[in-house]
């Protein structure tokens, strides 16, 4: 492929996505879920491949092996991309394909893929890993009389009913690739 990053934006553009691009090859897309409420993912094209990464989760507070074992059962149904931890244990969905790949459908499917495993996981691996910080979260909330809305997915653990009012669950924010060094990776 001679413009792997041309394509790429090109792909973007038809998918009418919007995106950032701190520099070129480089696309920041947001994902709006229904649970999550924002996947933030970056597509990046290398010279020899294409790096997708999107921010999951942080590390677990609890119940590690049981996230863990949630997470890993999932990637052998999984196309493009996988659950992988960055050096401090920050929950990522990654991936590398050939730049071949960088076409408007095949873009399409590997994003829709990214949305579908972060929004359809991401209540349940919140339950699993940060169970007692929901509950707190839940009795704050309640004390102060909040909005309990986001919560609504985990009445299971606060023993709330089921007519709050709202759905999703937190956002995430940008943040830039770190996950894999990418300055010799990509000769591969």
């Amino acid at each position: 492929m001679t413009d792997p990053a041309g394509a790429l934006e090109s792909a973007l553009a038809e998918l009418e996505l919007g995106f950032e691009s701190p520099q070129r090859g480089a696309y920041l897309v947001r994902l709006a879920g229904e649970h999550k409420l924002a996947t933030m993912t970056w597509l990046i094209a290398g010279t020899h491949s294409l790096h997708v990464e999107a921010f999951f989760c942080r590390q677990p507070d609890e119940n590690h092996a049981e996230f863990y074992r949630f997470l890993l059962e999932r990637g052998a149904r999984m196309y493009g991309v996988h659950f992988a931890l960055d050096p401090v244990g920050d929950v990522y969905l990654v991936g590398r394909l050939p730049l071949e790949s960088i076409s408007t459908s095949e873009v399409d499917r590997l994003l829709g893929c990214v949305l579908a495993y972060s929004d359809e996981n991401f209540d349940q691996a919140l339950m699993l890993g940060f169970a007692t910080a929901i509950k707190k979260e839940y009795a704050w909330r309640v004390k102060r009389g909040e909005s309990l809305a986001n919560l609504r997915a985990f009445a299971r653990l606060t023993g709330a009913g089921g007519d709050e009012a709202g759905t999703g669950g937190a956002a995430s924010g940008p943040r830039g690739p770190r996950l894999i060094d990418t300055s010799g990776a990509d000769r591969l």
